[in-house]
């Protein structure tokens, strides 16, 4: 049992994080306030200012989002990517105590992790002014397999070091 939690229990809080994350309104999770207060912006304007590209049906560039809002959505696709990078390197964590089919492991998390990240994106779409993406998931899903890959490289050579 005591094994059980050690590698489950990480996994249970980090989707209670993402979970408590989701749950909040776009508002209390903006950061265009701080980055506008804590960061000279015109360095922004001047390096990206030519940047354009649709994403979820939205343009964003500077001239249509503003330089805190352009960067505040690349913060955000990054904690996307990061959040469930860690997700798939722990879920992998735990099943690799599991299975010692490395195959199976290694799909079996990046599964989990994916099903994991669109139950996210439903959640969200209860939750006020915020909306759910396929993209967004589509970077989870990315995150999620580097970590699940990372996971099995690692315990791959843990496995080997011990036999």
């Amino acid at each position: 049992m005591k094994k059980i939690l050690i590698y489950w229990l990480p996994v249970l809080l980090w989707i209670s994080i993402i979970f408590y994350a989701s749950s909040q309104p776009y508002e209390k999770q903006d950061l265009r306030p701080a980055l506008s207060a804590n960061l000279d912006l015109s360095i922004i304007e001047n390096l990206f200012s030519s940047v354009t590209f649709h994403y979820a049906g939205d343009e964003i560039s500077i001239q249509a989002l503003g330089a805190a809002h352009f960067l505040e959505f690349f913060i955000r696709k990054a904690a996307h990517f990061f959040t469930y990078f860690v997700l798939g390197f722990l879920i992998n964590r735990a099943l690799s105590y599991h299975f010692l089919n490395n195959r199976l492991t290694y799909m079996s998390s990046w599964f989990l992790t994916i099903l994991y990240a669109i139950s996210d994106e439903v959640h969200q779409s209860f939750t006020p002014n915020r909306t759910p993406h396929v993209e967004d998931v589509m970077i989870d899903a990315a995150g999620g397999l580097i970590g699940v890959t990372l996971a099995l490289f690692i315990y791959r050579k843990i496995r080997t070091k011990r036999i």
